[in-house]
């Protein structure tokens, strides 16, 4: 353990980096599979495949806000538990990860609940209509049960990452992966359950994921404990991991925000068809920004630990490899889905109308791709470095106050309503990378300089 703890500020940067984002990203890839396996089962099943995938897809939105909800605890909780290892403050780490834990337990409660008496009226006003509602809500029925497995999985496997074990961490994510794809079709088509069956298929898998995570922080492999005299909250340390989780969680939380306004938009000027594709278009994105994501997940603990422990040189070879890194995955990226989108597409759907559909939808949509690894790698870093201010306002701007107005007032620019609607994500993304990439430049060189005067 203590050689694992050295690593983050001893090892060879770009070496270091490499082996703790590999298996991030090769986490993220698969938990991918947790959304977009039963898209792929649901979309193919026989006669009412369309509908079912868009009546699952009005089911995203509310899936997004538990994530959310699991990114406010831990996205600060993890690099603050981070923070305090780099200054040798293992008391204040170990008391910051069972606060989390235990604060995770009670947002899942209150969660499951709210989603079991009111999810039907969420889901009709989160875009579903009268032919996608009865899907919606058999998906939902089920997944709001296993709430507390995803929040625990998702919160606690951030802690994982933070002190450097990513191979158990993605290792939790193959578990749960691995499971949901074996017992997807299964559930779907051979007991005959449809969506329900996808649902359960998810939450199970979620349970299995939850107990390896669960097991490992409780174990003496970890460097910081999950104990029992930790897990009641204390403000003092939990109050300011929310603070600096906030910016994850109006990321995400935002997301299913701008999902409901992209529904019921699509809905208006292209109806189901249009909502279908959106369905199709948020999958190729989660393909897109949750390996930047991993590839971020790997840098955090250097950045995290080599801030606690003032080595402002360190921080700065870790941004740059990440911007390096993110950028050439986000323009690579751009360039297949420009040139092959409808082999993005073809994987949700063997519908020959929605793939015309979505192909040209999704063109547009990701127009601004090629520069977002410039965002994920700044705002990563803001997190990193306990930044909370900062990391709140880019996530803010970038949703808030450029896509979500876009949404409404660029259908009224161009010939196809329709089109404006999907032009809006484009257009946020290319302006809010030039707002973070400013505000990060001053923002970086003052914190660098204040733990080099503080050294």
């Amino acid at each position: 353990m203590t050689n694992q703890k050295e690593m983050l500020g001893t090892a060879p940067v770009g070496r270091l980096m490499f082996r703790l984002a590999l298996p991030a990203v090769v986490a993220q890839l698969i938990n991918m599979l947790y959304n977009i396996v039963d898209r792929i089962y649901i979309g193919h099943m026989p006669g009412t495949g369309d509908l079912a995938l868009t009546g699952v897809g009005v089911c995203m939105p509310i899936i997004m806000i538990v994530s959310a909800f699991a990114a406010l605890v831990s996205s600060g909780g993890a690099p603050r538990a981070s923070i305090f290892m780099g200054k040798k403050d293992m008391d204040s780490a170990e008391k910051t990860l069972g606060g989390c834990f235990g604060l995770q337990i009670l947002i899942s409660l209150i969660l499951t609940a709210v989603l079991l008496l009111w999810n039907r009226s969420l889901l009709l006003l989160f875009g579903a209509s009268e032919n996608t509602i009865g899907y919606a809500v058999d998906y939902m029925s089920l997944y709001a049960v296993g709430t507390i497995f995803v929040q625990l999985t998702l919160g606690m496997n951030a802690f994982v990452t933070a002190q450097g074990f990513t191979q158990i961490s993605m290792i939790s994510v193959i578990v749960g992966a691995v499971s949901n794809i074996i017992l997807d079709p299964i559930f779907i088509y051979g007991l005959d359950m449809g969506v329900r069956g996808a649902a359960l298929a998810t939450i199970l898998s979620q349970a299995l994921s939850c107990v390896w995570v669960v097991s490992f922080l409780c174990s003496k492999r970890t460097i910081l404990r999950l104990k029992l005299k930790n897990l009641i909250p204390s403000a003092r340390l939990v109050l300011p991991c929310v603070a600096l989780g906030s910016a994850a969680f109006i990321m995400q939380a935002s997301e299913s925000v701008i999902a409901v306004c992209f529904n019921s938009s699509l809905l208006e000027y292209g109806g189901d068809i249009a909502v279908g594709a959106m369905t199709i278009l948020t999958s190729v994105m989660q393909f897109a920004m949750l390996p930047l994501t991993g590839i971020a997940q790997g840098a955090q603990p250097i950045s995290s630990y080599n801030y606690g422990a003032k080595n402002a040189e360190r921080v700065k070879k870790t941004f740059r490899l990440l911007l390096i890194s993110c950028l050439t995955y986000s323009l690579t990226l751009w360039a297949a889905v420009m040139l092959f989108p409808k082999a993005f597409v073809s994987i949700f759907t063997p519908d020959a109308a929605l793939i015309d559909f979505a192909a040209k939808a999704l063109r547009i949509y990701l127009g601004g791709m090629f520069l977002f690894g410039i965002q994920i790698a700044c705002q990563m870093t803001f997190v990193s470095l306990g930044n909370a201010p900062s990391s709140v306002l880019v996530a803010v701007v970038r949703k808030f106050v450029l896509l979500l107005p876009l949404i409404y007032i660029l259908p009224n620019f161009v010939s196809d309503p329709t089109t404006g609607v999907y032009m809006a994500e484009p257009a946020a993304d290319i302006i809010a990378v030039t707002f973070t990439a400013v505000l990060f430049t001053f923002q970086f060189r003052k914190s660098m300089q204040k733990i080099e005067n503080q050294k």
